[in-house]
């Protein structure tokens, strides 16, 4: 890599980068609090508009399965901002819809294509000197952290101010002036010569030769899985009694989970100097003791709170040291290897949205915190994997150099 190619130090352009992956991944979460307003917005049925939550998550996991892959074949300077005008235009659409119909369109269109902040991270990772490649996706994800934590609250608080409609718009058009900015300072990194369909026969090859791949991305759904339980799960119980806050109140607590994003660049250094493994199994202590802090939170809002902010952090500190080892397995197919691990994470994410609800509804919240420590446990069992395969790999080599 040439020496120009070393953003780590463009601290301006990575602010725009962070920026920008954090417009995106809050792009597709704005409905979530805005479900009621939109049931009487187009007098439709409670079940009927939570159907744009579901077409939410389903496009942005075909968007990471099918578009996110491209960014290794194509110009990625031209390509992260044709994603991001697509994104803005469905944003657009959102804002100015007359029926339902319409704002699913809109939502499907925002879910496929604000995946752009999935191939900025991976051209970040090309474009940055490998001992500093965790501080400068670490720096990122936090921009995209943050963006989704703060996404929910600002869409109730402009919905209750003003009405639902306007943080489509005004996201839109923020999409449209950091599409262009990115446009003019997107550094050129070098491409795969591959078509559209041998891609997918790459990524079959990746998920059968490289373990470490897959076992992280089982590792990051698992707990990405223990992590959105509250997402499907915290409107009912802090909206219930004994709390009984507005949505708008809901939407501040979620944002003490700021901090733990804000952690990713310290954390990204740390992953740098070779210590993922401390990086991961501290996470996962930390996500198991965040279900304790979970479980009273469903009588002691200060316990709730605490839980929320803490199983953030766990989720970064896990997260920050599976982007840092994936990210070297292939470096020539950084595009590639991402699409396979946020895949399966956001797949994680769905399934444990599901398994809260499911919870909710046959135990209560111990129920819900009883599915979240399950999952934390499958996280530990796939860390162990990795841990036992990275052993074996490095006796092997050893043996293989004795002789």
């Amino acid at each position: 890599m040439s020496p120009q190619l070393d953003i780590s130090q463009n601290k301006s352009l990575l602010w725009l980068m962070a920026v920008a992956c954090g417009l995106c991944a809050g792009a597709n979460y704005y409905c979530q609090p805005l479900i009621h307003s939109i049931q009487q917005y187009f007098s439709v049925t409670a079940a009927q508009a939570s159907l744009t939550v579901t077409f939410a998550q389903v496009s942005y996991a075909l968007g990471l399965l099918l578009i996110v892959p491209v960014g290794d074949i194509v110009n990625k300077t031209k390509f992260i901002p044709l994603l991001m005008f697509f994104a803005a235009v469905g944003l657009f659409i959102c804002a100015f819809s007359t029926n339902l119909n319409m704002l699913w369109i809109g939502t499907i269109i925002v879910g496929m294509f604000s995946v752009a902040a999935q191939v900025l991270i991976p051209l970040a990772a090309i474009a940055t000197r490998p001992d500093r490649t965790g501080q400068v996706v670490g720096f990122l994800m936090s921009g995209l952290l943050v963006g989704l934590l703060i996404s929910t609250s600002m869409a109730g608080l402009l919905s209750n101010l003003f009405n639902w409609q306007l943080i489509y718009l005004l996201s839109g058009i923020c999409m449209l002036i950091l599409a262009a900015l990115l446009m003019l300072k997107l550094p050129a990194v070098k491409t795969v010569k591959m078509s559209y369909l041998q891609i997918f026969h790459s990524m079959g090859q990746l998920i059968a030769t490289e373990r470490r791949l897959v076992y992280r991305s089982l590792l990051g759904g698992c707990a990405f899985a223990a992590m959105s339980i509250l997402f499907s799960t915290i409107a009912v119980l802090l909206t219930s009694k004994p709390f009984e806050l507005s949505d708008v109140m809901v939407g501040v607590v979620t944002l003490v989970g700021v901090f733990g994003a804000l952690s990713t660049t310290f954390l990204g250094r740390i992953a740098d100097r070779g210590h993922t493994k401390l990086l991961t199994w501290s996470g996962i202590v930390v996500l198991a003791i965040s279900w304790i802090f979970l479980y009273f939170g469903g009588q002691y809002l200060v316990s709730y709170i605490i839980g929320f902010g803490v199983i953030n952090l766990g989720l970064v500190l896990v997260h920050t040291s599976n982007q840092n080892i994936i990210f070297r397995l292939r470096p020539d197919a950084k595009g590639r290897v991402n699409s396979v691990y946020m895949t399966n994470y956001f797949i994680g994410g769905a399934c444990g949205s599901a398994l809260g609800v499911y919870g909710w509804h046959h135990g209560g919240w111990s129920m819900a915190c009883m599915i979240g420590l399950m999952l934390v446990a499958a996280a530990a069992f796939f860390a162990a994997l990795d841990l036992l395969h990275v052993r074996r790999q490095t006796e092997s080599e050893q043996q293989i150099s004795s002789n």
